[in-house]
């Protein structure tokens, strides 16, 4: 009669090895996941934003190719930051929303939501405390701002010096693409001419330097 032979488990040794081969593996993986996940959440941002330029090239045919006349939550929520532009400021009760104003021309109202976006609570570029949590677009309708100066102006791509050079909508926060530190943070931005790009702090800076 043949006896079974007795069954080895894994030693101690041999677990522990096999752990620590796992963690070594997940730490080398992990940070490829995460930039190969926020870029595709960058890529869908852009997308949102060259989707949105349509929407606002068929408001303009419909309003004789004037761009929105409409604010975002910045505009809508600390007013006081035209507070230099009184005939401005005056305005910024009777408009609406960009995305409400956007919304007959949009198929879906996702359009204005990016994936990247956690929300904030003080606005990037004029240092004003808004809170936006959890996320922009659950507390206001839309993940991007708008320049909201091309609807004060009554102006559209017909009459901006340079399109190509203007920012028209923009992520609301450059935290949500690059850090939390000024110079890592990075913007997608829709220009005056309908063509997107991933753009940094300091790009975008220039582009509000530059006259409508």
């Amino acid at each position: 009669m043949c006896r079974a032979r007795p069954r080895h488990g894994f030693t101690l040794i041999e677990l522990l090895t096999v752990i620590a081969i796992i963690a070594i593996l997940a730490g080398l993986l992990f940070p490829v996941f995460m930039t190969a996940r926020g870029k595709a959440r960058e890529i869908t941002c852009v997308s949102n934003l060259r989707q949105i330029g349509l929407a606002i090239r068929m408001y303009a045919q419909d309003y004789d190719e004037l761009y929105p006349w409409a604010v975002d939550a910045t505009d809508k929520y600390t007013p006081e930051i035209w507070f230099g532009f009184p005939e401005f400021q005056a305005q910024i009760p009777f408009m609406p929303m960009i995305h409400e104003a956007l919304q007959p021309y949009v198929r879906s109202k996702e359009l204005f939501r990016c994936p990247a976006d956690t929300g904030y609570d003080t606005e990037d570029f004029n240092g004003m405390p808004l809170d936006a949590r959890p996320t922009s677009y659950l507390k206001f309708g839309t993940s991007y701002n708008y320049r909201t100066e091309i609807a004060f102006r009554r102006m559209g791509e017909a009459n901006m010096d340079r399109p190509s050079e203007i920012n028209v909508m923009f992520d609301a926060s450059g935290r949500w693409h690059g850090g939390l530190i000024f110079d890592q943070m990075r913007y997608n931005v829709l220009h005056g001419d309908g063509h997107t790009k991933n753009l940094n702090r300091m790009q975008v800076l220039m582009l509000w330097d530059n006259p409508l």
